[in-house]
């Protein structure tokens, strides 16, 4: 008992850290969901080698998408002409990267580490969707001008017979504001937060059980480290936001920021589900070039990472959460009961959802779920290519 009275007192103490810049990074991942939708995104990737690849990165950055979340957009992008190299550049900057997880990363780790993240993730969208185009250029076909412009805010218009000057009247920004919000605490936070208390537990068991000398002695640094966080992060589901309490508790324990920032980069980007889901959007050669870039510039930025606090002189587990500090302790107790409050009924709907549906008998039978996103491979192909008649072909939005 007083093993697991460790382990939630060390969990609640890394949420109450993080609340408060959770709370403002959900808030700013709804309002990008109602005033930048993925149409809008589509629409300026263009064509080329190099610059609709900058573009996918940059757009990447702030979308709070998880690696499965992101399949279903990057299909959008494929059917609206975007080609391979933007694409992937779109795969890898979304999920690692977000408005959300950079907030708690600067709540849980420190500005260091909140600056490198975006950074790498867009270095290495960069790199792989360029090295994509310039090793398989696409080959554009009809079914790549289809075009989705349905509203983003409620559904109200699917784009056909609607101008951009007649479907700016149907939301006023104020209508935008709410929509947005209702979404952040609701959508938003009901895709994320069972993964998101699951790391905090489990960061809270590292903080408990697993002894500081141990981590410090084999994962403190160097390329053996950065390849084992490799190892670990690839094959693992686990959104940007849930990794980030998990990289805390690591980095306290001994292992290298470098280290941390690996498993920052390819846990979020890929799991074995969403690779196979990949295989079927860019291909299989694309998919492996996918993975051998992200591979190297994970790793490359986490030995760069690492050089950089020893140039600097910092010790990383001193200055771990020391941002969250300048937060008076009753506002973020506030905001951390209010995030367990609203993850109620998420938790609930996880937990129901893993149970599966009652038989005659009154007992519960697991429904299949493939993928760790809560939808089976089948529904998630199904979402990377519609039937066409489900498709809409409006040019607006």
């Amino acid at each position: 008992m007083e093993l697991i009275l460790d382990i939630l007192k060390e969990s609640w103490h890394l949420l109450e850290e993080a609340s408060v810049y959770m709370l403002f990074g959900l808030l700013v991942g709804g309002l990008l969901k109602v005033f930048l939708s993925p149409t809008y995104v589509a629409r300026h990737l263009g064509h080329g080698r190099f610059l609709p690849v900058f573009k996918a990165a940059l757009f990447g950055i702030p979308l709070p998408l998880c690696s499965c979340g992101v399949l279903p957009a990057a299909a959008a992008l494929k059917r609206q002409g975007a080609n391979n190299g933007a694409i992937t550049a779109f795969l890898i900057s979304t999920p690692e990267s977000g408005v959300d997880s950079m907030a708690i990363t600067y709540a849980l780790l420190d500005p260091i580490m909140t600056m490198a993240r975006p950074v790498a993730a867009f270095c290495t969208a960069v790199a792989a969707g360029i090295a994509e185009n310039l090793c398989h250029p696409s080959m554009e076909g009809n079914w790549l001008r289809v075009v989705d412009n349905t509203c983003q805010v409620d559904g109200c218009c699917d784009g056909l017979g609607c101008p951009p000057e007649e479907h700016a009247r149907h939301h006023s920004f104020a209508a935008k504001l709410m929509i947005g919000t209702r979404y952040a605490f609701t959508e938003l936070w009901g895709e994320l937060a069972g993964w998101f208390i699951i790391g905090l537990l489990l960061a809270g068991i590292i903080a408990a059980l697993v002894p500081t000398a141990f981590l410090a002695r084999h994962l403190g640094g160097g390329l053996t480290a950065m390849l084992a966080m490799l190892a670990l992060g690839i094959p693992m589901y686990i959104c940007a936001t849930a990794s980030t309490p998990i990289a805390a508790a690591l980095i306290l324990k001994g292992v290298s920021p470098g280290a941390a920032l690996v498993f920052l980069l390819a846990g979020p980007a890929t799991n074995v589900t969403s690779l196979a889901v990949l295989f079927r959007i860019l291909g299989r050669r694309a998919t492996l070039l996918y993975l051998f870039n992200l591979s190297i510039f994970a790793v490359a930025a986490g030995l760069f990472i690492d050089r950089i606090y020893q140039w600097l002189g910092i010790t990383p587990a001193a200055v771990i959460g020391q941002a969250a500090e300048v937060m008076p302790v009753g506002i973020k107790r506030a905001a951390a009961l209010l995030l367990v409050l609203l993850s109620i009924r998420p938790i609930f709907l996880l937990l129901a959802r893993l149970r599966g549906p009652k038989d005659d008998h009154g007992h519960h039978h697991a429904t299949p779920d493939n993928t760790g996103c809560s939808c089976t491979t089948e529904s998630a192909a199904a979402k990377v290519a519609p039937p066409p008649d489900k498709i809409k072909t409006c040019d607006r939005f």
